[in-house]
């Protein structure tokens, strides 16, 4: 894919409901004797810590978009489940001019709508982040138990699902399996429970054959609307998936347990982030720095190996 097209930071495109996130912009686009489906276009702004930065990040949304859509229709052929997507031609997508569709090209996907189940279905193969602290201050992780004597980056003895609550701003907080059926009905959680582990199984092997460990992951879930706007029992995968935005990569030929390990995302770009943290020279409140090009290269470098290791 070519990714020496002009960054897209920011899109404003006439059309309704626009929604901006950290990275996509997300419109509805009205068509006639339908729901009306959702546009996502992954732009290249870059977050960390809450902030959106000033800085794009030329290619990012493209890649991500990319590896994403590789991904929904490996898991598609594969029988597991059914997502979203309609179409990435910007053709599709009335309304808009020649160089508003230009824009959209290899960033964007036409997705039919759904409700959103409130809850990220994140899956853990190893010890890492936020669940590494868990472990040390508990010995478990979002309520699972695990054995004693665990390193940082320890493979588990089976993946584990740790659900977290969708946070409309700021972080998304960590729950236990039950709070999760609180929120979201038991049969539904179960059910998404299962096919989450079986994703992850899904994409661990992939990327191991690709030499890559997929060490965790978060997936999105939501009810297909009908032509009313009214859901239907129809569960698809939504958002992205296995992007290394949304999962942690590590390359396999250099994993060691008991240490922090290389990761094919924005690490580069954090802990460059994290230096001027040290330094007093920013606080993680917005605004966020500007940020050098050659952090901005040495980052989407990672982003163009995962792609290409994955065959995206």
């Amino acid at each position: 894919m070519n990714n020496t097209l002009e960054a897209v930071y920011r899109t404003d495109f006439n059309l309704p409901d626009r929604r901006e996130g950290k990275v996509r912009d997300i419109y509805r686009v009205p068509m006639e004797g339908r729901t009306d489906p959702v546009l996502i276009v992954a732009s290249d702004r870059m977050s960390a810590f809450d902030v959106v930065m000033p800085t794009p990040f030329p290619g990012k949304g493209r890649l991500l978009t990319e590896i994403s859509l590789a991904w929904f229709d490996r898991i598609r052929t594969a029988g597991i489940i059914q997502d979203h997507l309609l179409s990435t031609d910007p053709a599709d997508v009335p309304g808009l001019d020649e160089d508003e569709r230009a824009s959209l090209e290899g960033r964007m996907m036409l997705c039919r709508a759904a409700e959103v189940v409130p809850i990220e279905c994140v899956v853990r193969g190893y010890l890492s982040g936020s669940g590494w602290k868990d472990y040390q201050a508990t010995g478990s992780v979002c309520g699972v138990e695990l054995p004693e004597g665990l390193q940082n980056s320890s493979k588990l003895p089976e993946p584990i699902f740790t659900p977290a609550t969708k946070a409309t701003e700021g972080h998304d907080e960590n729950i236990d399996f039950e709070r999760a059926c609180e929120i979201a009905g038991t049969e539904v959680m179960t059910r998404l429970r299962d096919l989450s582990l079986q994703i992850f199984e899904f994409g661990r092997a992939y990327a191991a054959e690709r030499g890559m460990i997929l060490a965790d992951t978060k997936f999105e879930f939501g009810f297909a609307l009908d032509a009313d706007g009214n859901p239907t029992d129809e569960l698809m995968l939504i958002d992205e998936v296995l992007t290394p935005d949304s999962s942690r990569y590590w390359p396999a030929e250099d994993y060691e347990p008991g240490r922090e390990q290389d990761n094919f995302n924005k690490q580069i770009f954090r802990n460059w982030l994290q230096e001027m943290c040290d330094r007093g020279d920013w606080d993680k409140t917005p605004p966020g720095p500007s940020i050098p090009a050659e952090i901005v290269s040495q980052t989407i470098a990672k982003y163009h190996e995962a792609a290409n290791r994955l065959g995206s």
